[in-house]
């Protein structure tokens, strides 16, 4: 008996899955009337009608991630007392990342003084992800950016953001 309890509480457990299963199946999606044999599939173009075009895709914004971190150090009394370490994307309105890794030294450059200018003005210390904060820092380096890389520049994301106390 004790060899078979394993086996009858599998079979049991599997039953119970398949019935699971079975039962949260989505139902299937209903038949339109009107749809006959001979038209297509829903979302499909006849070939008298253009295909509809989505206009997000056309629009969509580029994301590019810049390959390494920014680590800042924050200074207090003449000393490290902490380190900041970021991650930051861009998002453009055209263009593609060829441009952002072309330009890539001056813009870390550009983004490094950003961000040591927001440490030494205290913006690491206390609540440093308090939203306002936040705001400030991403004004200042959607700034930078436009600089270095024009408008097509249209945000600065901080993807990663941890302080390190010393």
């Amino acid at each position: 008996m004790g060899k078979i309890l394993p086996i009858i509480l599998a079979l049991v457990g599997l039953g119970a899955g398949v019935g699971a299963g079975l039962a949260m199946r989505p139902a299937p999606e209903p038949v339109d009337p009107a749809q006959t044999a001979e038209s297509p599939p829903a979302g499909e173009a006849t070939p008298s009608e253009p295909a509809p075009s989505d206009p997000q895709t056309a629009t969509a914004p580029d994301y590019v991630k810049l390959n390494n971190q920014f680590v800042v150090p924050v200074i207090q009394d003449g000393s490290v007392a902490a380190l900041v370490v970021l991650a930051l994307s861009l998002e453009l309105a055209s263009g593609g990342p060829e441009l952002v890794y072309q330009r890539e030294p001056k813009l870390r450059d550009a983004f490094l003084q950003v961000l040591f200018d927001h440490a030494n003005t205290g913006g690491f210390g206390g609540n440093f992800t308090s939203g306002r904060n936040m705001q400030l820092l991403r004004s200042a380096l959607l700034e930078a950016a436009q600089k270095v890389l024009g408008t097509s520049v249209t945000d600065v994301l901080i993807v990663d953001v941890v302080r390190q106390d010393t």
